[in-house]
């Protein structure tokens, strides 16, 4: 076997291996100094926060006091101290909602993320076609009026009625905009349902309700002419499993949890009150009261024996 000394070697032999380290080691600068997806950033060092919350709404799970603002901020219940700042880069936090003992937080930016409190972990990142645009209100008449302050306040509030969580069968989200609904699985962040309103049609983010196991989506179906009238609505309900399910009301119902399973539906003085059974997907079984005399089907089932 015939070898050269490296003594002997040319610089033309040379400039090959050199090039490829070169590549080699501009490939690992870039890989480490590379943007962290979606813009995450946890500072995990106890009092060691980034900025102090800027807006008002904060949640107790565990040993933690959670608080919005820019980002979502961690302190500790007995002493007040701050735990940990979890922020992204470029984006401001709206609003959080609690899905089991996941923190879920909307972004301005129309992302929408799943944070496990206890140990600072951000669990999934979700995206909802229009739901940014929503959120700024683009597009609406008077949006170039407002001020920032005002911009501000119609984000959060939209944003507020964008996430709805329920927590049967297992946690679970429902991101709601006027032209979509997306559900999503906390445990992995898994879509489970996707819906559009029919044709003509939207839904009411700033009407929707939530219970236990059920996310219930009101809509309205505007006629486009000259009066405006509205044409009747009607509510959907979500499930994370099962069917889904429609009630027929008015395009202005209003919907009031009443507890963790039933939602009362104000349809205005004609069609009255109603209180649905979202276990059931169903109104709820009118057994006695000042009502029962004037029901137009007689209640038998789920009623007690006479």
């Amino acid at each position: 076997m015939s070898w050269k000394p490296l003594r002997s070697l040319t610089r033309r032999s040379v400039l090959p291996a050199l090039a490829v380290l070169l590549v080699l080691g501009a490939g690992a600068a870039a890989h480490a100094n590379r943007p962290v997806p979606f813009g995450d950033r946890v500072v995990a060092e106890p009092g060691a926060a980034v900025a102090g919350p800027v807006g008002a709404q904060a949640l107790t799970t565990g040993s933690l006091d959670l608080k919005v603002g820019p980002g979502l901020e961690a302190y500790d219940r007995v002493t007040g101290g701050h735990a940990w700042s979890y922020r992204r880069e470029g984006a401001t936090a709206l609003h959080l909602a609690m899905a089991g003992e996941s923190a879920v937080v909307v972004w301005d930016d129309g992302l929408v993320t799943s944070v496990r409190p206890s140990d600072h972990q951000v669990r999934w990142h979700r995206a909802v076609p229009g739901l940014a645009d929503w959120l700024h209100a683009e597009g609406e008449p008077g949006a170039d009026e407002r001020t920032e302050e005002q911009e501000r306040a119609t984000a959060t509030q939209r944003a507020a009625a964008a996430l709805q969580t329920a927590v049967e069968d297992e946690p679970w989200v429902a991101v709601v905009t006027p032209s979509l609904t997306m559900g999503f699985r906390d445990r992995d962040g898994d879509l489970r349902f996707n819906s559009r309103p029919p044709q003509g049609c939207s839904y009411d983010p700033l009407r929707a309700v939530h219970t236990d196991d059920a996310v219930l989506v009101p809509r309205a179906c505007p006629s486009g002419g000259t009066t405006a009238k509205l044409l009747p609505g009607g509510v959907n309900g979500f499930r994370l499993s099962g069917r889904g399910w429609q009630l027929n009301a008015g395009p202005l119902a209003e919907l009031r949890r009443l507890d963790g399973h039933r939602v009362v539906v104000e349809d205005g003085p004609v069609l009255g009150s109603r209180v649905y059974d979202t276990r059931r997907g169903a109104p709820e079984t009118l057994c006695s009261g000042a009502q029962l005399p004037f029901a137009a089907v007689p209640p038998v089932e789920g009623c007690p024996a006479a």
